[in-house]
């Protein structure tokens, strides 16, 4: 187990939409555990492969650690089946991008198919934070970051504090 640098924004390895991964074996699920020791490391409650430089369609999350307890879920190959025509709008922050906060608006409830760690197919149905933080990290796999969400004005300003964060971090 160790912990993996994340992938920053604007790092292009972020646009790549993942691969479907073929078999869970030994190296998948070292990565998987890689990437939850990462996604605790960070405080995050999210993390895409392709956020630790592997792009393949494998995410990690853990909704309830903020709250103390631990409790990782793993997603291989996740899709969503359905999605409410009804949404609505959380603020959201993403590891790849640091101290940057805003509101995205999503579907308000979804199903989704996926692989567990053992390679078990399974079915989700989430709500509220869950599935804001399952489509969140989704879109992860396809080289979507949530400030690509964000009208071209936010977005640009989100991206201008980053930067301006990495230089500051850069020259101390």
């Amino acid at each position: 187990m160790s912990v993996r640098p994340i992938l920053i924004a604007p790092d292009p390895r972020l646009k790549l939409v993942s691969e479907p991964v073929a078999e869970v074996d030994a190296q998948i699920r070292t990565l998987i555990t890689d990437m939850i020791e990462t996604m605790y490391d960070a405080e995050g409650i999210g993390l895409a492969a392709v956020q630790v430089g592997v792009a393949k369609r494998i995410l990690v999350l853990d909704v309830d650690q903020k709250e103390g307890t631990r409790a990782p879920r793993v997603f291989i190959n996740p899709v969503i089946t359905w999605s409410s025509e009804d949404s609505e709008v959380m603020e959201e922050g993403c590891l790849s991008v640091p101290d940057i906060w805003d509101e995205v608006e999503r579907p308000k409830a979804i199903k989704a198919q996926y692989l567990d760690e053992h390679g078990v197919p399974q079915l989700l149905e989430a709500e509220g934070m869950l599935a804001v933080c399952l489509q969140h990290e989704m879109d992860h796999l396809n080289g979507v970051l949530f400030v690509d969400h964000l009208s071209k004005l936010k977005r640009s300003m989100a991206l201008k504090k980053l930067a301006k964060a990495k230089k500051l971090k850069k020259a101390s």
